[in-house]
């Protein structure tokens, strides 16, 4: 018997001595066993007796069972497999059925090298009786069985022989050892028979061991150091089993526990009436004390006048430090508060506590937020919106009434939006000031007026020069003044007025000797007028007549500054009459223009085409000019044929450019000039 069944038993006597409900040990031991062998799980066993004693038994018993059946499957492996390869596990299980396999091929092996069976390798009390067992029942099984046998020999006889493996033919290889009449199977000397009537084991059970006469010899597990007494222990062996007696003694009043530590005795619940009568029993360390008996009043009570009872404390009758603002009813040992509305009563520390109405019933009593009050709540409304009279919902709040925006304010579901008047724009700062749009800073500002533009607060306007303009209708460009139409002008009787951008030029043209004018001196120069000298040469002045230049023309133009100029602007026309095609006198025939004088800063450049088939001479603005500008070109428009020059025309192109600017262009000059072909 371990020591496992040595303390069952200890506890058990102790138990049955203190009045325990008796109950048989073997009966607990045995339902442990069927439990065992039906592979429940020891540790959840149904409980069949209230005795705590029985529990331990049935459990310990239950895995006992099922320890010898895992280890008989780990021996069976070893002995029909050989090897134990398949139990690489960490379960609890498997571990115990690995080491009875391994066990048991150590004992193969020690048979196989011809050693004894009773090694002295510290393998552990259990490995060295399943490798010891398997050691002897190969040796038996290695013996020569015979063929034939008519009488089965008696168990003494069979052990003497060693022929442990020989059975019956009734019975052949359904019996571990023997085999007698009526298939019956039973086991040599110093094994029992196990529960499936056919395998065998040693009947010595745990603290013994079997001897090579098959006798069971107590171990002495504290002189073989398998005990498993702590150091605060000493060993001493029983048979079977061995028990730990702690080394240190307690003294009175103390009583030691299973680890060896001395727990003070609680003389006043283990002794019935250690005192006196009248008096009360105290513990103390190691002893008790007897005291005097006194009434003691528990909550809610207190002492008579007399002191010999207690009676009620109406704790109402000091409201102020119960119940505070609430109603109070007296209780027999007790109180309970009656709570107001909106506090509910703790029974534990006996007060009213508020209750939070917003966390008990979340979005069901406020609209937008609610906010917990004592004894109440209170709702509120996001920004924008106003709580509505039932103080629940809440409505729209109109900020427009309050003025915030600087000019214009439109309400909203829940807020509201500033805008502006024509002119201002909402400040990106505060979203609520409408500051000046400058419209003359704009990128489109200098278009927005020819000449010059005033920014005003919303608004702006445009401005002329000084002298010579007026605005026009549309408050933006600027219109020339024709002072040669109005009469404002200072010209003389003998000058010509020609009205410029801005103002006027008084004009007037002498034709060379040797010319004479085409035309009379008129009082005013429109922009299409051309005033024109044409060769006339005295008689016999042959020098004259050689001159190849056939007339001399002045025309007149007024342009603004263009201060954006992206492409040529055709201003002047010269347009001839000589065929583009074909020729005189069944000669070729071409014209030349070219800009002889009065080409500021090359801003004007002159090309030739063919129109309706005759040539033509355009003289483009190629450059911006910032005036005030006069300049004269000098335009040569010479007649060629394959004999060379055959006349030539001088047209002086008197160009105006004023100071300020203008959104179109004015009107071009086109200028028609007969060719007349000399021979020479």
């Amino acid at each position: 018997m371990g020591p496992r069944v040595v303390l069952l038993c200890s506890l058990f006597g102790v138990l049955l001595g203190q009045g325990i409900e008796q109950m048989s040990i073997e009966g607990c031991c045995k339902d442990g066993q069927s439990r065992g062998n039906d592979n429940e799980d020891c540790a959840a066993l149904p409980l069949i007796s209230e005795s705590t004693t029985c529990r331990i038994v049935q459990e310990q018993c239950c895995v006992t069972v099922l320890e010898d059946n895992m280890c008989t499957t780990g021996i069976n492996m070893a002995k029909d497999q050989g090897a134990c390869d398949s139990l690489f596990t960490n379960t609890c299980e498997k571990k115990t059925t690995k080491m009875c396999c391994d066990c048991c091929l150590l004992g193969k092996a020690t048979l196989e090298k011809a050693l004894p069976c009773d090694h002295t390798l510290s393998v552990g009390y259990q490995c060295g009786l399943v490798s010891r067992a398997c050691c002897v029942h190969g040796a038996a099984d290695n013996q020569t069985t015979p063929t034939q046998k008519t009488e089965l020999p008696n168990k003494d006889e069979t052990h003497e022989n060693g022929n442990n493996s020989v059975l019956s033919d009734q019975c052949e290889g359904k019996c571990a050892h023997s085999c007698v009449g009526n298939h019956t199977c039973t086991c040599f000397k110093g094994y029992k028979l196990k529960p499936d009537g056919k395998s065998c084991e040693g009947s010595c059970g745990t603290g013994y061991e079997l001897t090579d006469d098959n006798n069971c010899k107590d171990i002495d597990e504290c002189e073989t150091g398998i005990h498993n007494c702590g150091p605060e222990f000493e060993c001493q062996n029983t048979q079977g089993s061995f028990r730990c007696s702690p080394k240190v003694k307690c003294g009175g009043g103390f009583i030691q526990d299973a680890l060896g530590s001395c727990i003070d005795i609680n003389e006043c619940v283990s002794q019935t009436g250690p005192c006196q009568r009248g008096q009360i029993c105290i513990n103390t360390v190691g002893s008790y004390i007897c005291q005097r008996n006194s009434v003691n009043c528990g909550r809610g009570y207190h002492l008579n006048e007399e002191g010999n009872r207690c009676v009620d404390i109406d704790e109402c009758k000091d409201h102020d430090k119960v119940c505070t603002g609430h109603g109070c009813v007296n209780l027999i040992g007790s109180y309970r508060c009656e709570c107001e509305a909106g506090y509910i009563f703790n029974s534990i520390s006996r007060i009213c506590e508020d209750i939070n109405e917003c966390r008990h019933y979340p979005g069901r009593l406020c609209a937008h937020k609610c906010e917990n009050a004592l004894g109440s709540y209170k709702c509120s409304c996001t920004t924008g919106f106003k709580l509505s009279v039932d103080g629940r919902n809440c409505d729209d709040l109109n900020e427009c009434e309050s003025n915030p925006c600087s000019q214009e304010c439109a309400n909203v579901y829940g807020s509201y939006q500033c805008y502006c008047r024509r002119g201002y724009q909402l400040s990106d700062i505060d979203g609520l000031t409408c500051e000046d749009i400058d419209e003359c800073a704009l990128p489109t500002g200098g278009h927005i007026c020819s000449y010059r533009c005033h920014n005003t607060p919303g608004s702006f306007h445009c401005s002329c020069p000084a002298e010579g303009y007026t605005l026009s209708p549309n408050g933006r460009s600027c219109q020339d003044v024709d002072e040669c139409v109005t009469g404002t002008h200072t010209c003389l009787v003998d000058q010509s007025c020609f009205n410029v951008q801005g103002g006027f030029k008084c004009l007037s043209f002498d034709c060379p000797s040797n010319y004479r004018r085409v035309g009379e001196t008129v009082a005013r120069l429109q922009r299409s007028d051309t005033i024109r000298c044409v060769k006339s040469c005295q008689p016999n002045d042959l020098a004259c007549v050689l001159d190849p230049m056939h007339s001399v023309s002045h025309t007149f133009i007024s342009m603004p500054t263009f201060r954006e100029f992206t492409t040529p602007e055709e201003i002047v026309f010269l347009r001839t009459s000589v065929p583009a095609y074909g020729g005189y006198h069944l000669s070729s025939y071409d014209v030349k223009f070219d800009i002889l004088e009065g080409n500021v800063e090359n801003a004007f450049d002159i090309i030739k085409r063919v129109e309706n088939g005759l040539y033509v001479g355009v003289v483009r603005q190629v450059k911006a000019l910032i005036g005030p500008l006069t300049t004269v070109l000098k335009l040569s428009m010479r007649n060629l044929t394959t004999q060379g020059d055959s006349g030539q025309n001088i047209i002086n192109v008197h160009v105006f450019v004023s100071s300020s600017g203008s959104e179109k262009w004015m009107p071009s000059v086109t200028i028609c000039i007969k060719t007349s072909i000399v021979n020479t």
